[in-house]
């Protein structure tokens, strides 16, 4: 007989499985969460939080975006992304960032109700994990995940308290995996993977020391640091990251992933922190060293059976594009819901494999995108001129021909301008964070053809009502003035019936079908003289269907269907559409 018993557990407090164990104790459902540690994140690690994230945390509840802006850096501080020989020394270029340039933020204000922002891991994980603790989940800290082993009816899971030293057992009806990037539950469970780790090495330095005399006319969150000649990190390029503004910095430092990683002294750490300030008499107060390989791996599969991995687990990459907590958190906002409907028998086990077929798809695309925008410096390197020798005086001497006024140094400046605003694939890449449609049996398109992206998909969201897609946000107006989100009206963790006048059939349907299945459905009616009303017209023009159709809405915000407008028999094409999501 097992030690523990609990419906759901969940290996590791990181983004992911905090996000998920938060959830669930949200929307009623036992849980537990444990952690080899004796704390979470001692170290900010993930730091870029976009808007799709921040949503994740409105429909935890306002008091906890409120509290995560609180503790982040805002965007406009995030800044432009920056390029120079030093802190201290010369500029060569930047890029407008984030939501920084005026047509990119209009495109952010346009797509969400929340605001992306800089916020570390060692902020985000304890709200989430403080929140999962406050609504109910059981969690246990310094207790070490060994082995697993599933049946018909459960998971059993053998730990170890690190404290003790004793192994104990926890069973439980389900089980999640989001403990990293060198998961043992992803390989326990045998889940398939593409792609190669270690394929580049890094160290991280985070020191304290007070540089705004060098950003405070070029506020950024990232300042690409080139050195020709310096010894370690190849090219000579590091990466100088505000952790907190402006005194609390990280160095991102490369090594040959081919050689032993180094050691890195205190002495070696301040060195190369007063190498990329370039300040050589800097006082630096050094709180931590560590080194890191990066990873170019994703699972083709991210469930089997009762056991389901996210985060770092299933997708293993660089951080760029700051792409890592946010899709694990979004992993967990995925699943949550799930595991609720199944648990508390308002869904058939086969809507947990929609968790697969719509999650791994987003990871096998952003390991992809990171690891590419990787390969994007290179064409700065090369119009810099530092690919075409290893010789630092020479690579020096190619640099500065920039500056001659010949025709060739003339293209040079050019080719650098062009190469540095392609990292916008990197540095605002708003379609890779908003536009994820997903396809699966927890979706029902009815046939309907999937818009096509009129613009490029990796820069820029495309809002669309489409079966799978996440739903558009727009501000709407109650009858006492109050403005909301469409993203408001909809998750909470039920599924939600938007309507417009014509279409009081479905509000009616939702409410009878809505008891025959045992689900509670939000209705809403939206146009003149009804509780929302939509006075800029925004809402018809996004919501792709007519005054009488309806949108049917996951508890994860995505439209499960939709129908043009109203029917013969609503309640029989929305027990059509929702015994279809849910497997009833």
């Amino acid at each position: 007989m097992a030690d523990i018993s609990t419906d759901v557990l969940t290996i590791g407090t990181g983004p992911a499985g905090s996000a998920t164990a938060a959830l669930l104790s949200t929307y009623g459902v036992e849980n537990m969460v444990i952690n080899r540690y004796r704390w979470l994140a001692a170290t900010p690690r993930a730091h870029i939080t976009n808007q799709r994230t921040m949503e994740v945390l409105r429909d935890l509840g306002k008091d906890v975006e409120t509290e995560a802006y609180m503790h982040a850096t805002e965007q406009d501080l995030m800044g432009e992304n920056v390029f120079c020989t030093s802190l201290a020394g010369e500029e060569i270029g930047r890029m407008r960032s984030w939501g920084k340039h005026p047509l990119s933020r209009a495109e952010h204000l346009l797509s969400s109700p929340s605001h992306m922002n800089d916020l570390p891991q060692t902020f985000m994980e304890p709200l989430l994990f403080k929140t999962a603790c406050s609504r109910g989940t059981q969690s246990r800290m310094s207790m070490e995940y060994l082995s697993h082993v599933q049946d018909a009816d459960g998971v059993t899971t053998t730990c170890r308290d690190r404290l003790t030293g004793k192994d104990i057992t926890i069973r439980s009806k389900y089980l999640v995996g989001a403990d990293g990037g060198n998961s043992l539950v992803a390989e326990h469970a045998g889940l398939p993977f593409e792609g190669k780790m270690g394929v580049g090495g890094s160290m991280n330095i985070l020191f304290k020391a007070d540089l705004s005399k060098y950003v405070a006319h070029r506020p950024s969150v990232l300042y690409w640091v080139v050195q020709p000649g310096a010894d370690v990190g190849g090219i000579g390029m590091g990466l100088v990251r505000m952790i907190r503004p402006w005194n609390e910095w990280l160095i991102v430092w490369g090594y040959d992933i081919n050689q032993p990683a180094p050691k890195v002294d205190d002495a070696f750490a301040r060195k190369v922190a007063r190498d990329l300030v370039g300040d050589p008499e800097l006082e630096i107060e050094i709180q931590s060293v560590s080194t890191w390989t990066v990873n170019n791996m994703y699972a083709t599969q991210t469930s089997k059976g009762r056991v389901f991995c996210m985060g770092d687990a299933i997708h293993r990459h660089p951080p760029s594009n700051g792409l890592g907590s946010n899709t694990s958190i979004q992993d967990g906002f995925n699943l949550a819901w799930k595991l609720a409907h199944v648990l508390k028998g308002k869904a058939g086990p086969k809507l947990l494999d929609s968790y697969s077929q719509e999650r791994a798809p987003v990871a096998k695309q952003i390991v992809s995108r990171a690891n590419k925008s990787i390969e994007e410096f290179g064409p700065i390197f090369k119009a810099l001129g530092l690919l075409d020798s290893i010789d630092p005086v020479k690579m020096q001497s190619n640099m500065d021909a920039r500056c001659d006024d010949t025709s060739a140094a003339e293209a040079q400046r050019a080719r650098i301008r062009e190469t540095i605003a392609f990292k916008v694939y990197e540095f605002d890449a708003h379609g890779v964070e908003m536009n994820q449609r997903y396809k699966s049996n927890a979706i029902v398109t009815d046939g309907q053809k999937e818009p096509a992206f009129e613009k490029d998909a990796e820069l820029h969201y495309q809002p669309t009502s489409w079966p799978g897609a996440r739903l558009p946000h727009v501000w709407v107006h109650s009858d006492k003035g109050d403005k909301v989100s469409t993203l408001d009206l909809t998750g909470h963790g039920k599924f939600t019936v938007l309507t417009g006048i014509g279409g009081q059939g479905w509000l009616d349907a939702a409410r009878t079908v809505g008891k025959e299945l045992g689900i509670d459905i939000t209705g809403h009616l939206i146009g003149p003289r009804q509780p929302w009303q939509d006075f800029s017209g925004d809402w018809a023009r996004a919501r792709e269907v007519r005054d009488s159709g309806i949108l049917l809405v996951r508890p994860d915000q995505h439209v499960g269907w939709r129908k043009d407008a109203i029917s013969s028999d609503p309640a029989a094409d929305l027990r059509r559409a929702l015994t279809a999501i849910l497997d009833r």
